[in-house]
C-alpha cells in the first residue's frame, strides 16, 4: 500500500530498496528555503543495517503489508523457539535472533503476537508484563536512601534487573518486557 512520506510513523514497516525497513526514527523537516520533506531513520530488517533517508513531502512509499497472529510458546531447541497456533494447533519455528534477550522471558504457553511478512515470521510480541520469580539478590545497605535504593536482581531465567531493597529472592514479580523493569512484588 503506497502512503505519502509525511504519513510515516516510529514502528512502520516499509518496503524500499528491495528490502525491508523498520523505521526508528521520522522528523518532518520545513526548511526556510525548498519543500517540506521527512527524515527518516529506517532498520532493515533482513540484514540489521541502518539507514537514514531523505524523503519530500510529495513522494511516495511503500508500506509494507504485515499480518498479525497470536501464538502460544511451547518450547525452544539451540536455534529456534517453536510455538503453536491455539485454533489450529499448527507449529511454527522462529529463530532466536528475531526475539533477542526477551527470549528468556518466554514461558510455557505464554500467548505472543507473531508477525508474518511473506509468510516468514519478523517480530514476536510478548505481552507487556510478564511473572518471573527472583534467583539471587544482593543484601540492601540500611540507610542508603540517599541515592536511588534498587539493587541489582538474577531472575531464574538469567536476566539481571533492579528491585526495590524489600525485594528478596524467591519472590515473585512482575516485569515489563517492553524495557526490562520492575513492576511490582506478586
Amino acid at each position: 500500500m503506497k502512503i505519502n512520506a509525511n504519513e510515516i510513523r516510529v514502528g512502520m514497516l516499509l518496503e524500499y530498496k528491495n528490502d525491508l525497513w523498520q523505521v526508528l526514527k521520522t522528523q518532518h523537516v520545513k526548511p526556510g528555503k525548498g519543500g517540506a520533506f521527512a527524515q527518516v531513520e529506517m532498520k532493515s530488517v533482513n540484514k540489521n543495517t541502518k539507514l537514514n533517508e531523505r524523503f519530500r513531502s510529495s513522494e511516495t512509499v511503500e508500506k509494507a503489508s504485515v499480518e498479525e497472529t497470536n501464538f502460544n510458546y511451547i518450547y525452544e531447541d539451540e536455534n529456534n523457539y517453536f510455538f503453536i497456533d491455539p485454533k489450529s494447533f499448527e507449529q511454527i519455528e522462529v529463530k532466536k535472533d528475531i526475539i533477542g534477550d526477551k527470549g528468556k522471558l518466554l514461558t510455557e504457553n505464554l500467548e505472543v503476537s507473531i508477525s508474518f511478512y511473506n509468510d516468514n515470521p519478523i517480530s514476536v510480541s510478548l505481552p507487556n508484563q510478564v511473572n518471573c520469580k527472583i534467583k539471587s539478590t544482593d543484601v540492601a545497605l540500611k540507610g542508603q536512601t540517599v541515592s536511588s535504593s534498587y539493587k541489582p536482581a538474577i531472575l531464574e531465567n538469567g536476566l539481571s534487573i533492579n528491585v526495590p531493597p524489600f525485594i528478596e529472592a524467591e519472590d515473585n514479580v512482575i516485569i515489563d518486557t517492553r524495557n526490562l523493569e520492575y513492576i511490582k512484588k506478586v
